[in-house]
């Protein structure tokens, strides 16, 4: 095994276990870790986007709004945290406007502090919360992992060659399959059934997860960049790792968010969401 591969391997296992452990405990330690990704996204696209030289005040107002609102997903009220995030988005978007800047500031706001916010929101109640964020672990992890192989494998179609040249459409659709067995299986293990529902949430964040992942590949294209960072030894930034994850985590928390009114109440867990509990 070469030195590369040894500390890849190396990271990974230290990355896995403190994910794992942060996800089986719950409450303040995965509060925390969501926190940190808030943290560390925004650090690496204000680096990749170039924020600093482009506008200074800006980010750093959006800084301050970034570690207010990890502070809050950490050790405050969970229920404040898209309000405070709506909020200082709405700030930073109004400063462009009138002053002038480039909107690739409050973007970077609204696509960090989501990353933290939902995660965090996919967590929060016990032991469904757990059984949620494992089924968004599995669904993202086996689209990402499955997509390659099957991709390399059967090879064919670009998916997008203008953005990342290696995705295949049947690394895509393999991807996709993978995903939605892998998330009616964690299904079936915690709750001893599998339904329609189940199936098409499982479809839907897959798809999320790859586009989440062709997202981050477009900025770092468009600003000619390798990694977003090279904070994790052998695998690059913390977006890297995290890009199809985040995506499909937003997409699960707005849609749990939006239908708590649907179902008369707004105090809806993603859990409850997803599992119909």
């Amino acid at each position: 095994m070469s030195p590369e591969l040894q500390q890849r391997v190396l990271s990974g296992i230290v990355m896995a276990a403190v994910v794992l452990a942060a996800t089986w405990f719950g409450g303040l330690p995965f509060q925390m870790l969501a926190a940190a990704i808030a943290l560390l996204v925004y650090f690496e696209w204000s680096r990749i986007t170039r924020l600093t030289e482009r506008n200074f005040t800006g980010n750093l107002v959006a800084w301050v709004a970034v570690i207010l609102l990890a502070a809050n997903i950490a050790f405050g009220d969970p229920d404040m945290s898209m309000p405070l995030l709506s909020g200082f988005a709405i700030t930073v978007a109004l400063m462009v406007m009138i002053g002038g800047g480039t909107w690739w500031l409050p973007g970077g706001l609204l696509y960090a502090g989501l990353s933290g916010v939902s995660l965090a929101a996919v967590r929060q109640g016990g032991a469904p919360g757990l059984a949620a964020i494992l089924f968004l672990f599995a669904v993202v992890w086996a689209t990402d992992i499955l997509a390659y192989f099957i991709g390399r494998a059967l090879r064919g179609p670009k998916l997008a060659p203008r953005i990342s040249p290696g995705k295949t459409w049947s690394g895509a659709i393999g991807g996709t399959v993978s995903a939605v067995i892998a998330g009616a299986a964690l299904t079936l293990a915690f709750f001893g059934r599998v339904s329609l529902w189940i199936v098409v949430l499982a479809f839907i964040l897959s798809v999320a997860s790859q586009i989440g992942d062709l997202f981050e590949s477009f900025i770092k294209r468009r600003f000619g960049v390798k990694d977003s960072s090279h904070m994790i030894p052998g695998h690059g930034g913390v977006m890297d790792r995290v890009d199809g994850l985040v995506c499909a985590g937003f997409v699960l928390f707005l849609l749990a968010l939006v239908s708590g009114p649907l179902r008369g109440h707004v105090d809806v867990t993603v859990a409850e969401f997803l599992f119909g509990l």
